[in-house]
Parts: structure tokens; C-alpha cells; sequence
């Protein structure tokens, strides 16, 4: 079961993508939690792309800018929505810097997790993926979620 405010948070999101153009994605804590892992959630992460970004962030209020230059992750357009009760931080153009450079991270599978919130369908990688991609950001919270994840 989905704690409160993630519940709300997701349905949320899940309204603001309604009109998306391109597949977009769920990932990192929220992601692992909606494949049943007991797992705190402190914010939503969404992968999308840059011209739903656009029109999104518009939507919303949010500027168009880049997220914060980091060593590892970087992000074409970068915005925090604030609104919902938990974090939401949408990410178009992601890339994370690995071994061989730069790649842009962008789930292979499309998999539909259906949860109970208004009935909204929200994407998340399946399981495999998330824990690949959880391993190859390299955080510490992200070793374990993709622990947790393999069982």
C-alpha cells in the first residue's frame, strides 16, 4: 500500500502528463515503491521528454532552465513542482555520466504499473531495469532500493 501523500502526489502527476506526447516515466524511490517495495519515498522523479517539458513547465509555472550542473547527472531542462504534497522533480534530457561518457538514460521496457489512484496508469521500468538503473546512479539509497527490488 502506497503511503498518502505519494498516492496523491502520483495522481497528480499522472493528470499533469495526461496530454504527453512522448513516454515518460516514473523512477528512483517512487518508482520502487510502485512495484510493491516497502521503501520511503520523499519525492517523485519523472523522466520526459523535452517538448512535453516545455509545454509542461509552462503549464505550470515552472522556468525553463537546465538542472544544476553535477558530475555524474545532467538534465536538458530541470523543474521542481512544488504543488503536490510531495517534491516532484521532472527531468527532460537526462543523462548520467558513466564509465564510457555521457548517456542519455531512457528505459528500454513499457511497462504499465495500474495503480489505485483516480485511475491514472503511470510507467515505470520493470524491475530489472529500475535496479540497473538504481545501480548505475551509484547513490548509496539507490544500491539498496535496487537490493530491495532483486529481493
Amino acid at each position: 500500500m502506497l503511503p498518502e501523500a505519494l498516492r496523491v502526489t502520483l495522481a497528480q502527476v499522472g493528470a499533469a502528463m495526461a496530454d504527453a506526447v512522448a513516454p515518460w516515466w516514473i523512477v528512483t524511490g517512487a518508482a520502487v515503491a510502485l512495484h510493491g517495495v516497502a521503501t520511503p519515498a520523499r519525492d517523485v522523479d519523472v523522466l520526459i521528454g523535452i517538448d512535453d517539458a516545455e509545454r509542461l513547465f509552462g503549464r505550470l509555472g515552472l522556468p525553463l532552465v537546465p538542472g544544476t550542473p553535477h558530475a555524474r547527472y545532467r538534465s536538458a531542462l530541470f523543474g521542481c513542482w512544488t504543488e503536490p504534497p510531495l517534491l516532484v522533480e521532472w527531468m527532460a534530457g537526462f543523462m548520467l555520466r558513466g564509465p564510457d561518457g555521457w548517456a542519455a538514460v531512457v528505459p528500454r521496457t513499457r511497462t504499465r504499473t495500474r495503480i489505485d489512484v483516480s485511475g491514472v496508469t503511470l510507467s515505470v521500468p520493470d524491475r530489472e531495469e529500475l535496479a540497473s538503473m538504481l545501480e548505475a546512479f551509484g547513490r548509496p539509497k539507490d544500491l539498496m532500493r535496487a537490493k530491495l527490488l532483486r529481493g
